[in-house]
């Protein structure tokens, strides 16, 4: 590769030997994700993955992928660029998860008008540390250097994610029942959904980002930029302490539309307005947009990065499970008769 270098396509914009440098920088990062599974090792054209499918009668791969969507617009504002990868690998393995399977490996894709190394490193460290957190290992991906489609300073981030569960373990919300309970695992803020609407209310580029907010106790742009909770890990015991008949990754569409993804015909959520422990930063949005309560839950999580729900008799057994697993989950409503969801 020392030999590889093209002064023409350089004058086109694209510099291959800061593609180079970007992958050297980034090998530590992937080094971190590395799992038994890894056969393969960067620079390859495939990454390879072995999968241990031991104990398990039907394996079955579940895949999910996603991309930040315009929160980078704050990571160009703020011109940090180390969380916004966190954000990609849990959109992917947060959904994975939902069905009752282990994230195995994770792959990304960054496309950006000029490729400058410290900061594609930067990016590819917040995917290795969502990679980490979430148990999946980091086994390829691509760097696309686009003059002319992108502008030097923006960049566009998206990633895929496989997991494994044994079919006869899938969750798919089948199996819920009226009176089952629906609890909550607390996101960690906006996470990565609704951000052409913040950026709306806040006017973002134009605001003072670094300001100090006392209300929601530090500067907007940091607690807009707060990378999404990843759940992988309390899920994964959770399914092994008890039954879970349904599980929601509250993303784009808020309550309204992910919720019932996890109900069979004929059943509702029905949760309860006043157990819901909404983070200031929803009501900061709501009262400087004027937006009305229902249009807030059906595009924020207000709060609730994932509901789950779990025959009554096991919610006690369910909570401390989370909790024993770093979730401060609480109960917010139960199913009942009926369709969608019913906030009261």
């Amino acid at each position: 590769m020392e030999k590889s270098y093209s002064e023409s396509y350089k004058n086109a914009g694209v510099d291959i030997t800061a593609g180079y440098e970007a992958v050297r920088l980034m090998k530590e990062s992937i080094a971190r994700t590395v799992t038994p599974g890894v056969l393969s090792g960067v620079g390859g054209f495939g990454g390879l993955f072995r999968p241990d499918l031991s104990g398990m009668k039907r394996p079955v791969f579940v895949s999910g992928t996603d991309g930040v969507g315009t929160k980078l617009k704050l990571a160009f504002l703020l011109d940090k660029h180390d969380t916004v990868g966190i954000d990609c690998v849990a959109m992917c393995v947060n959904d994975v998860v939902c069905c009752g399977a282990k994230p195995l490996f994770f792959l990304d894709y960054i496309a950006l008008g000029k490729n400058v190394p410290r900061r594609v490193a930067d990016i590819v460290a917040g995917v290795a540390e969502g990679c980490v957190q979430s148990g999946a290992a980091l086994i390829g991906g691509e760097t696309a250097e686009m003059p002319g489609f992108y502008p030097e300073d923006e960049y566009d981030l998206a990633g895929f994610c496989v997991g494994v569960a044994d079919e006869e373990k899938l969750v798919d919300g089948s199996r819920t029942e009226t009176g089952d309970v629906i609890i909550a695992l607390p996101s960690s803020g906006v996470h990565s959904n609704g951000f052409s609407l913040v950026r709306k209310v806040f006017d973002v580029e134009h605001a003072d980002l670094s300001a100090y907010s006392d209300r929601l106790g530090k500067p907007l742009g940091e607690c807009l930029l707060t990378p999404t909770r990843i759940y992988v890990k309390p899920m994964l015991a959770l399914f092994e302490a008890v039954e879970v008949r349904g599980v929601s990754h509250i993303t784009g569409g808020g309550f309204y539309e992910n919720i019932p993804r996890a109900l069979p015909k004929g059943k509702c959520a029905k949760i309860d307005r006043a157990a819901l422990r909404v983070p200031p930063v929803f009501g900061l949005i709501a009262e400087k947009g004027g937006i009305p309560e229902r249009d807030m839950f059906n595009t924020f999580n207000m709060g609730v990065g994932m509901a789950v729900t779990v025959p009554a008799a096991q919610a006690d057994e369910a909570l401390r499970v989370l909790k024993a697993a770093g979730e401060d989950a609480y109960i917010i409503g139960e199913v009942a008769e009926g369709d969608g969801v019913v906030i009261e």
